[in-house]
């Protein structure tokens, strides 16, 4: 009989991948040349930073329910890593994490924008904090939106569908 196991922890700076819809065919891993792949004729590509293990759990599961691509980020550093190694479509960030929070990372990552290191993107900020002046920080910041955890499905959905083409729910 065999022993059902956790899996094993991804290690740090190393983002991974999830997508229902391709798993089979290519292990959940980006190709070489996906980059240049347009937006509409691949699936979206978000990055979530988040450090909880259970708001990522939860995020990353809505993301693929949603048929989008999503890497993991555990705080603002490994962010900005992710983001040069490869920009994505869409960040979903924390606020309040170890190291570097969302609300600098966001700051870093529009400079990078601004100075054309890296292309136009948008960031939505994913936080329990919903005060007016919260929502006020996240924009001031760079954030284009302010979600509140917990998430919602269905608010998540609406929300990403304002920014990314997403596949028709099945």
């Amino acid at each position: 009989m065999e022993e059902s196991r956790l899996p094993e922890p991804v290690p740090a700076l190393v983002p991974y991948w999830l997508n229902a819809a391709t798993e089979g065919d290519r292990g959940g891993q980006p190709q070489p040349g996906d980059e240049g792949t347009s937006p509409c004729a691949r699936l979206a590509q978000v990055l979530l930073v988040e450090d909880n293990h259970i708001n990522q759990v939860v995020a990353l599961e809505f993301l693929s329910l949603m048929g989008v691509q999503a890497r993991l980020a555990r705080n603002g550093l490994e962010a900005l890593t992710a983001c040069a190694e490869a920009a994505p479509d869409l960040v979903l960030m924390d606020i309040q994490m170890p190291g570097m929070d969302g609300l600098e990372c966001a700051r870093r990552l529009r400079a990078q924008q601004r100075d054309g290191s890296l292309p136009n993107f948008p960031i939505l900020a994913l936080t329990a904090h919903a005060l007016d002046a919260d929502v006020a920080a996240s924009l001031e910041a760079g954030m284009d939106e302010h979600l509140t955890k917990p998430l919602d499905f269905i608010a998540l959905r609406s929300r990403l569908q304002r920014w990314l083409k997403l596949p028709d729910p099945s």
